[in-house]
């Protein structure tokens, strides 16, 4: 449990509790469950994050069944008494069609959702390792790595505590970097982001309306700027999640494989698609209850490799988002449980050579889970980058229903293993035959 003077007190503390068996950079899904795992094994862990909680993130706030599994494995309370909404599944809006289909009935995965506000989304799951066992120091600001000059190996990183930005010290063999897309860690051990994965935007607000309680998570497969005189269609997507407080997060995630990529102004193409909304839904400014705030998506493993030299990448700073749907906290902390186990392994070997062999699995491993899925997702990204190709694919796609159960199951990369249906299987044997780059 952390001392309380880890929150508040910028006072230098002694050299012991600045060193542990792993420092984990950012207390979002990916550190947070990273720290969990580690901890609940038995490894002493710092668990750094800059900001204080509660703190704000830019997302959907919608979770699939994919997350909710992950949450259910570390003990989270996910009940409607402690504030989640659940969701059955989701509403497809496009090429004049509307389409709701509920989650699949996997043994792998839940059959429903959840959605929460980040503003204390992340701050549940840092307490939850902290109640295992993590050290969590916020308002801590990670700095410049500490790198052995014999082997180049990271073995800790300089940073700043408290309110007052004392310069402290933390040590420890095996650093994970959970510091987000910018991922300032990783750039300083030489990891640059790969030009040809694909990015994207994420723009979103809240509105108080009417449709707070809707139980599916809807999304709009065309996004119009109706802004000039003539209408156009924009690559991209648009996303309505009620929140069950009164409010509705309403957004639009864009690819950067489009022309038009970044010469839009995306904060302005919202609020001209939310005005082209029902008036009594009540997507205007004058219900608007936030800012218009936006966060990029690093995609489809977009930083590479994601284990040198003591550091492991999980979450966003090793580009885990989704290039099929955008979702990127199943696999923030997907990619934590990963990298727990791995570390977990390294540390129980008995010599330096035994446990780099361990860690260097770590990349192999992401590689073999998400790797040909991944790859399918980048092309499927150069697809829908052309606003026409979406558009076809809205208005044929949604009038076949059993097409699109297999889409979503595609989309959402929701499958049994092994024993799944005929879907299942086509997914699964093109996700293993596809390169896993």
């Amino acid at each position: 449990m952390a001392d309380p003077q880890h929150k508040a007190d910028p006072r230098p503390t002694p050299a012991s509790e600045r060193s542990a068996d792993v420092i984990v950079v950012g207390a979002g899904p990916a550190g947070s469950t990273t720290a969990y795992h580690l901890a609940r094994s038995g490894m002493d862990v710092l668990l750094l994050e800059k900001t204080a909680f509660p703190r704000e993130k830019v997302c959907g706030d919608g979770l699939t069944p994919r997350a909710t599994k992950q949450l259910v494995a570390m003990g989270i309370d996910i009940s409607e008494e402690a504030g989640w909404l659940r969701n059955k599944g989701l509403r497809i809006i496009g090429g004049g069609q509307r389409l709701q289909l509920d989650w699949p009935e996997l043994a792998s995965y839940p059959d429903y959702g959840l959605v929460r506000k980040r503003d204390d989304f992340d701050e549940q799951l840092a307490r939850q390792a902290e109640k295992a066992g993590a050290r969590l120091y916020e308002r801590c600001t990670a700095g410049d790595p500490i790198v052995d000059e014999r082997t180049g190996h990271i073995t800790g990183v300089h940073a700043k505590l408290g309110e007052e930005k004392t310069p402290v010290t933390f040590h420890a063999p095996i650093v994970v970097a959970a510091d987000g897309n910018s991922t300032r860690l990783s750039l300083k051990m030489g990891l640059h982001r790969r030009e040809d994965r694909p990015m994207g935007v994420a723009v979103r607000t809240y509105f108080t309306s009417p449709r707070h309680d809707d139980d599916y998570l809807e999304s709009w497969l065309e996004l119009w700027d109706r802004r000039g005189e003539q209408e156009r269609l924009l690559p991209g997507y648009g996303w309505v999640f009620g929140m069950g407080d009164g409010t509705s997060n309403v957004g639009l995630g864009v690819l950067n494989t489009s022309s038009s990529f970044k010469e839009l102004d995306w904060r302005e193409i919202l609020k001209a698609w939310c005005a082209s909304m029902p008036a009594e839904w009540g997507y205007t400014p004058e219900n608007m209850t936030g800012p218009i705030r936006g966060a990029a998506l690093p995609m489809a493993f977009n930083r590479q490799p994601h284990y040198t030299r003591g550091l492991l990448l999980v979450g966003d700073a090793g580009g885990l988002v989704n290039p099929f749907n955008g979702e990127g906290i199943a696999y923030a902390m997907e990619s934590g449980v990963i990298a727990a186990e791995t570390i977990v392994q390294a540390h129980a070997r008995a010599t330096p050579a035994q446990r780099q062999l361990a860690l260097r699995r770590y990349p192999k491993v992401l590689k073999d889970t998400y790797g040909g899925y991944y790859t399918m997702g980048r092309a499927f990204v150069k697809l829908i980058g052309n606003p026409k190709v979406m558009k076809l694919a809205a208005e044929r796609g949604l009038s076949h229903p059993l097409l699109m159960r297999f889409t979503l199951k595609m989309l959402a990369n929701l499958t049994d293993p092994t024993g799944g249906d005929a879907m299942d299987r086509i997914i699964n044997g093109l996700a293993k035959v596809a390169p896993r780059a």
